[in-house]
Formats: C-alpha cells, structure tokens, sequence
C-alpha cells in the first residue's frame, strides 16, 4: 500500500463553496477506482479547526504503487493541475491500515510523527501498527492508516473520523468534501 498526499494553498478569496461542488461531482468519478482503498477531497478554511489559509488537498490510500503510477501516467493528475496548479506529492510507505466501526468520516486527522535517531525500528514500527489498530476500535473512526517517510523518518497518522476535532485532536484536521471509498 501507498499514501499519497498533496496540498494546494488556496487565495483568501477563493470560492470555496464552488470548490465544494466541483469536488462533489469530481468526487463520484473515483467511486469505482480499482485498487483504491479510498480518497479523501479535503478542504481547510482560513479560521476553523486551526487553519490560517485556505486549502485544497487530496490524500489517496493506494493498494499498490503501481495504480498510483498509473495514475500518474495516464494523466489523472492533469485534472488537478488543469484547476489549480502542479503541488508536490508526498508519498508514503503504508505500512498497516485498519477499518474503523465509523461509518461516515467527516474530518481526517493527518500527524506527523519523527522516528528517534536511536530508536529500534523493527519495535517502532510494531508499535505505530499496534496503535494504528487501536485507534480504528475507536467508535467514530472510519479508518487508521500508518505510514513511514524512510527519506525523512517519520510516521505518518492518517484518522478518517467523523467526529469534528476537540482540544485533544492531534496533528492537523481536514473537512472531508467527499471521501470515495471503492475498496475501504
């Protein structure tokens, strides 16, 4: 499995209420995408839930690397470039991803967490594996997913959640504008 995640920082003025449409429609299109665990249409608005800009993102779970380069090859990404511009996409290693007893994700949670220079890695993986897990037994979470940056070496925590972020929420919260979900 494959986390692919990229941003695009939106203009203040931005119309985000035809931004949430077009991603409604678009988002109908990726229903039905072999290999697709899910996609996540996310927004941050200026002022709520932490944000300080507008923001357009969208975060995949890719079964294989191989859709997610095919993808990529046969254009998908035009799409999205063809609207607001080429970002750089972050790629991550999924190393577990567990289902929730959630069932309809409004928010997701993205933490980025850095591996300790000394840190055992075989127990540190076992460890964000064995949490991920945890968390998806959680009532309102959808989905659990952890991921490893080797480049950088960090986990990554991805919680589709359909609970809007308390005092206690970790990382940084996204609006779900439409998640599709062909193999979640």
């Amino acid at each position: 499995m494959i986390i692919v995640h990229y941003a695009h920082r939106l203009p203040a003025d931005y119309d985000l209420g035809a931004l949430r449409r077009w991603l409604k429609e678009r988002g109908t299109v990726w229903d039905a995408v072999p290999a697709l665990y899910f996609k996540a249409f996310l927004l941050r608005e200026a002022g709520r839930f932490g944000a300080i800009a507008n923001n357009f993102s969208s975060l995949y779970l890719w079964q294989q690397d191989k859709a997610f380069r095919d993808w990529l090859v046969r254009g998908g990404y035009k799409v999205v470039t063809d609207v607001v511009g080429r970002a750089g996409i972050e790629t991550y290693v999924a190393l577990d991803a567990f289902r929730g007893r959630g069932s309809d994700a409004c928010f997701l949670y993205r933490d980025d967490i850095a591996i300790p220079l000394d840190a055992d890695l075989t127990a540190a993986f076992a460890e964000e594996i064995e949490r991920a897990r945890d968390c998806a037994a959680h009532g309102d979470i959808v989905a659990a997913v952890v991921g490893l940056d080797p480049q950088n070496w960090k986990f990554v925590r991805v919680l589709l959640s359909e609970d809007e972020p308390g005092a206690s929420a970790r990382g940084t919260a996204h609006q779900i504008a439409h998640l599709s979900c062909p193999l979640l």
